[in-house]
């Protein structure tokens, strides 16, 4: 329970009507959840406005209303409290309801096109080994330690968010990391949440269904590091050319990391095999589990995140290099005749093209490197062709598939796909458009020493298809088809 008045501390108010006494036993902003003594936060969203169901919800027992526009009848014994922007609002008031608990912690956020999930995964391992109660929220799943919370979207909503970092903090956490995504900044998921710092990892096209234009997507990921406090501190890669862009306003101290760079935190790759990475590091030699120059970055932005919380460099080091890939991100499997086959979540073309990249590293020469690989449905549709012609750059066979269709027809997304294969690749792409018999394909076209990239899903164990999630494990399906056929 909590008082109107404590609640609303620090929202920036219009106008207020009825008392600001009354006791809250809950807030939501789903018409559905509200029952007696309910704070109900009406949000005008993209499929509903919550506006309309505010005669509702008062008669299902809201004893107060957040709102952008006032009701014409106003009923009496309701607290009616106007502002300008109710999703704002709402981040605010999850604080203050839950007790801030995102200043009770270190809380830090991660944000970046790739790179998000595995930074906060391995900072959370490194910080459970390094002795800490450890909060974790991200695509693959939320952690209080190594007590698994099932996660729905990249960052929750406000009321979820702060619940989460409330039970993080009842059992012990000092420390949380966090992915903070472009679309959970423009949809004020993280008002009002205090961050210790903010890293950023890089940034490529994504999303554009959403926020239309690359420049406003970079705005969105700017707002994390515009917003963060003078305590907290900004931390950039600054061999991304937007990296600086991240700290043009910010008011926390700023810091970067680099591989090509002079920056504060600096690496070198001395080894990159398929077995792992050897890297210089503040004048230190460190072989790690990861692989690529992608991970490099990771790791780099990581330990330079851990020296910037207090933390010992080489403890920080000896720690890292114990620490195995996060889920569905490079994960190898090698079968009975020496194929190797790798599933990651690469799904935009930078990502795709860092992992092929890597894959290029390692090849001898004489092996295949066949790829399987998708696009999303009902996002955005200007990357699919660049996709497609970035695993016909880099593969000796391609085949293309089906992703999550969601409400698309997967046809149509196939045909966006195959406007990036150029003529001289047709002869290299097949197009399969269920997934599961593409993956049997690539395993059968697969002979000793090649190699079988699984691309675009990665963690996930589901497929989306007209709404509906069934349950489609690349890794395990991988699995399934080499031993079916005896590879």
């Amino acid at each position: 329970m909590a008082i109107l008045k404590d609640i609303l501390y620090k929202v920036t108010l219009i106008s207020v009507s009825g008392k600001m006494d009354t006791e809250i036993s809950n807030v939501c902003f789903d018409s559905r959840q509200v029952a007696e003594g309910s704070l109900f936060v009406a949000i005008k969203g993209t499929q509903t406005d919550g506006h309309a169901y505010i005669e509702q919800v008062i008669e299902q027992g809201a004893e107060a209303v957040v709102c952008e526009e006032m009701p014409e009848i106003l009923r009496e014994g309701v607290a009616y409290v106007h502002v300008n922007n109710s999703a704002a609002a709402l981040g605010i008031i999850a604080g203050n309801f839950y007790g801030n608990p995102s200043s009770k912690l270190s809380l830090v956020g991660v944000t970046g096109t790739n790179g998000k999930t595995t930074t906060v995964t391995l900072a959370h391992k490194l910080f459970l080994n390094l002795g800490y109660n450890v909060g974790l929220l991200s695509t693959v799943v939320n952690k209080i330690n190594e007590k698994v919370i099932p996660a729905s979207h990249t960052t929750p909503d406000a009321l979820t968010l702060n619940h989460l970092l409330a039970q993080m903090v009842e059992e012990g956490c000092t420390h949380c990391f966090m992915e903070v995504s472009s679309h959970a900044i423009v949809q004020e998921r993280v008002r009002g949440v205090h961050f210790a710092g903010a890293v950023f990892t890089n940034i490529s096209h994504d999303h554009l269904d959403y926020h239309q234009t690359f420049d406003a997507y970079i705005k969105a990921k700017k707002r994390l590091f515009d917003e963060l406090p003078t305590t907290a501190f900004a931390l950039v890669n600054g061999d991304d050319k937007r990296g600086m862009v991240m700290l043009q306003n910010t008011k926390a101290h700023k810091n970067t990391f680099a591989l090509k760079s002079m920056t504060d935190y600096k690496a070198k790759v001395l080894s990159n095999t398929i077995h792992g990475l050897e890297l210089e590091i503040d004048g230190k030699n460190v072989w790690f589990k990861l692989i690529g120059d992608f991970n490099a970055y990771n790791l780099l932005g990581i330990y330079g995140m851990a020296v910037l919380m207090g933390e010992d460099p080489e403890e920080v080091l000896r720690q890292l290099s114990n620490l195995e890939t996060a889920p569905g991100r490079f994960e190898q499997l090698v079968s009975s005749q020496e194929i190797t086959a790798i599933v990651d979540y690469a799904h935009t073309p930078d990502a795709l093209e860092n992992v092929l990249s890597t894959i290029q590293n390692f090849r001898t020469g004489n092996e295949q490197v066949i790829t399987v690989v998708g696009c999303g449905g009902n996002r955005d549709k200007t990357k699919r062709p660049l996709m497609a012609e970035i695993a016909c750059k880099f593969s000796t066979k391609v085949l293309l598939t089906s992703d999550n269709p969601r409400f698309e027809e997967p046809e149509e997304i196939l045909k966006d796909m195959q406007r990036g294969v150029s003529p001289s690749n047709y002869r290299k792409t097949l197009v399969i458009a269920d997934r599961r018999e593409a993956i049997k394909a690539a395993c059968a076209m697969a002979n000793a020493k090649d190699i079988i990239l699984i691309a675009g899903k990665g963690h996930e164990t589901y497929q989306e298809i007209k709404g509906v999630k069934y349950d489609f494990d690349d890794k395990m399906i991988l699995q399934e088809m080499l031993q079916l056929l005896g590879k």
